[in-house]
């Protein structure tokens, strides 16, 4: 009897899941077809970029190429191109050795392209700190020490990635103003920074040298 109950019992149930299947199988299809897809909309997507990512990496190292063997116009035309239509990260990168090939014939052109990397916010601060440090360089000689401020204080303060770097400039820049008061701010800065490079501690300590003595009250 318990036999005959199993077989009504498994009958039902193949009935009911043929039921289930008739009304949601293309549903069930439909949903399968979906991962399926996404699935290989996603590799494809990887592949792509992957693709995309070697190919500009070969373009930037071209570009590099030409850039150290003096043929900075050129240099310059594959680092626009780059910039233009390479991926995210690349553009960035292009977009900063661009300018620095701009440098080698007009120094006034090339801080504007920095200047306009270092007010783009979606390059990153690290890479903006970077840019104001470039155009500053270029404009040390003809910048003023208020001007000079103005691009590099927050470039200078503790924990910035290129806080030395920035102090140097802003003592130089100081020092040409003959503003002994400032020059020395920043000296003091380097000086009492533990993480200081030594090669800088060193230039500070000379440029140090040359400052008249503080007046004894």
């Amino acid at each position: 009897m318990s036999e005959l109950f199993d077989e009504v019992d498994e009958d039902v149930r193949r009935d009911q899941l043929k039921k289930l299947w008739e009304q949601y199988s293309i549903y069930i299809i439909a949903g399968a077809l979906l991962i399926i897809a996404s699935v290989g909309g996603w590799r494809g997507y990887e592949y792509v970029e992957a693709r995309k990512a070697a190919e500009a990496g070969a373009a930037f190292d071209k570009a590099v190429e030409l850039s150290e063997a003096s043929k900075h116009t050129e240099a310059e035309a594959a680092f626009a191109d780059l910039a233009a239509r390479g991926p995210a990260g690349y553009r960035v990168l292009a977009r900063l050795r661009m300018a620095t090939e701009v440098a080698s014939r007009d120094a006034p052109a090339a801080a504007k392209l920095f200047d306009e990397i270092a007010a783009d916010r979606s390059v990153g601060v690290a890479a903006q700190d970077l840019a104001r440090i470039r155009a500053a360089q270029l404009l040390l000689e003809t910048a003023t020490y208020p001007n000079m401020k103005e691009r590099l204080e927050a470039a200078a303060a503790p924990g910035a990635t290129f806080r030395h770097t920035a102090r140097e400039l802003l003592a130089l820049s100081a020092w040409r103003a003959n503003d002994a008061a400032a020059t020395r701010q920043w000296l003091d800065l380097i000086a009492n920074d533990g993480e200081t490079p030594p090669s800088l501690r060193s230039r500070a300590e000379a440029l140090q040298a040359l400052l008249p003595p503080v007046a004894k009250s």
